[in-house]
């Protein structure tokens, strides 16, 4: 086997204002140097992802982006490029993206694929678009997404957790703790960036209820890898000054590790990964409860009281092609017709809709449908609320079509108002947030094809004649938009925990009284774009954007949408 080399590497690294560093504040820390950087750099920077084989003979990017024009403002930091792991015998060896000078001839056979040089980004630039993998050389299209593996990250994880103290304590630093929640966070967002094979961040992690408020900074690392050697991942980091600087923090003493397998042969196709590993590291005054010496080891402090949020298992749904199914993705809009009839208009891209198809019937008594991967398999399901207080599923199929109905619920759903959506930041299934006519918010888990009996309080004196659950102000945790009779909106914002946040509810739309129907949607006009889709009178259907954090101006969706109510 020819060695393997780390594909990208990624870091970012939040501090607290306590540290008393010069910096740019967000969301209530700041992004700035860790204290500890040995490199007296000046920040975190970001590197520029060059096209394979582009280094000159003195080590440095040919023709190197020198941020003009670059979304991401690119710095090349002087020496510090991928090598190969045969740097474990002692001698660094350049990976075969680094090019020998014009008149020395070098020939490694079989070649190995192209690295990409180190990168991190501030927290400014994580609303930039996500970085892709590139293509190689030859122009050969980027791989599709990759279908997660779920074979056992155990061993992978410990080999991270012990090389990060080993060195640690070589450089005479106190080692740092493990936090299975912390992990969770990590392997979530491990799984995640996998499963769209991309390289991002994501947006304010530490902000998550799972990062449990660290009050001594917070960093982020993550690293790809063609092979499944998990010690190295440490070792590229440790050469990478962004990276190695978080490795070293000494505010740093609790630490969770997500490591993901992919279906990616580089061997066979170009750019395929096999490893995906994401590191969070926080700084606590004091340990939070659940905090271990180890992967698995014995708590210090209790564990935390298990909520409906936790899930019951953990879900990596394999990348399927839907080009078949009913619904072939989270843009797409479905209608029921006066006939009962559910009609689907596949999103094309930019707002735009095609042909309208029949993929149901039978919907006439229907009270509301919603749209949903219910089981994260892959593919879109349908959760009904009936009439005669039913709620079912009928479970999408890849080639086309849905299975028969499951029922889930058997009576009293017919008085509730619905919201379906992944409001629990630590689970990967979607939940169901049910409105009474009292005002109280329940939270029903996911229980997969089981009944749906189970609930607990999230809010109580919510007023509202129709709900829709999306990520209103961008920060990665669902919302919830209550539709009130005057035709005003309230936002009540989540936390991703059973909780809503603690704070005053304010109005974000009026004028909405002629509204009967909002279906959040995703990647209308870009990949990961969020926004609602609303069904107006005069049979108009507007599109309203919330990529920003907020609603942008509407615009209409063309299409024939008389006799036609729209699915959630």
């Amino acid at each position: 086997m020819p060695p393997a080399v780390v594909a990208v590497l990624c870091a970012l690294a939040m501090v607290s204002p306590a540290a008393g560093l010069n910096a740019v504040p967000a969301a209530g820390f700041q992004a700035g140097p860790a204290a500890s950087q040995a490199a007296n750099l000046t920040g975190p920077r970001a590197v520029a992802l060059g096209p394979a084989s582009t280094m000159d003979g003195t080590g440095s990017p040919a023709g190197a982006d020198t941020g003009v024009g670059s979304p991401l403002g690119p710095a090349v930091e002087p020496g510090i490029h991928p090598l190969s792991p045969a740097a474990e015998s002692g001698t660094a060896v350049p990976s075969a993206s680094v090019a020998p000078p014009a008149t020395e001839a070098l020939t490694l056979s079989p070649p190995e694929p192209p690295s990409v040089p180190p990168l991190w980004a501030p927290d400014a630039e994580l609303a930039q678009p996500p970085v892709h993998p590139p293509a190689p050389e030859s122009g050969t299209a980027v791989p599709a997404p990759e279908a997660l593996v779920p074979d056992s990250n155990t061993a992978a994880i410990l080999t991270v957790f012990n090389k990060i103290n080993e060195y640690r304590a070589s450089k005479g630093l106190a080692p740092v703790k493990y936090h299975a929640t912390v992990a969770g966070m990590a392997q979530e967002w491990s799984n995640n960036i996998a499963t769209r094979e991309v390289i991002e961040h994501r947006s304010s992690f530490w902000t998550d209820p799972r990062a449990m408020n660290p009050t001594n900074g917070a960093g982020e690392i993550i690293a790809v890898r063609w092979d499944r050697d998990a010690a190295q991942l440490v070792e590229w980091w440790k050469n990478s000054p962004g990276h190695n600087a978080i490795l070293i923090d000494p505010r740093f003493n609790v630490m969770g590790i997500g490591i993901t397998y992919t279906d990616g042969n580089w061997q066979t196709t170009p750019n395929r990964y096999t490893m995906w590993g994401v590191v969070n590291f926080f700084g606590y005054t004091t340990l939070p409860a659940g905090t271990t010496t180890s992967p698995g080891g014995s708590p210090e402090l209790p564990a935390p009281s298990p909520t409906l949020c936790d899930p019951a298992v953990r879900h990596m749904p394999p990348t399927l092609d839907l080009t078949n199914a009913a619904i072939t993705g989270p843009a797409d809009l479905v209608t029921v017709n006066a006939s009962g009839q559910l009609i689907n208009r596949p999103a094309t891209g930019n707002r735009i809709y095609g042909a309208a198809k029949v993929i149901g019937s039978g919907f006439g008594t229907a009270k509301e449908v919603f749209i949903t991967d219910w089981e994260r398999d892959g593919t879109y399901d349908l959760l009904t609320q009936w009439t005669d207080g039913r709620l079912t599923l009928h479970p999408g199929i890849a080639g086309g079509g849905f299975q028969s109905p499951v029922t889930l619920g058997q009576s009293g759903w017919q008085s509730l108002t619905l919201a379906v959506g992944g409001w629990c930041a630590n689970n990967r299934l979607p939940q169901v947030l049910a409105l009474d006519s009292s005002g109280n918010l329940f939270l029903y888990p996911n229980m997969g094809l089981g009944d749906m009996s189970q609930r607990t309080t999230v809010a109580t004196g919510v007023l509202a004649t129709r709900l829709a659950m999306v990520d209103y102000d961008a920060d990665g945790f669902q919302d919830i938009l209550a539709l009130k009779a005057d035709g005003s909106v309230q936002l009540y914002r989540g936390w991703g925990t059973t909780a809503l946040r603690a704070e005053a509810r304010p109005t974000v739309a009026t004028g909405w009284q002629d509204v009967t129907g909002i279906r959040p949607l995703k990647d209308v006009t870009g990949l990961n774009s969020t926004g609602v889709a609303l069904r107006r009178a005069n049979d108009v259907v507007q599109y309203w954007d919330l990529s920003a954090g907020s609603l942008a101006a509407p615009s209409n969706i063309t299409g024939s949408w008389s006799g036609q109510r729209l699915a959630q």
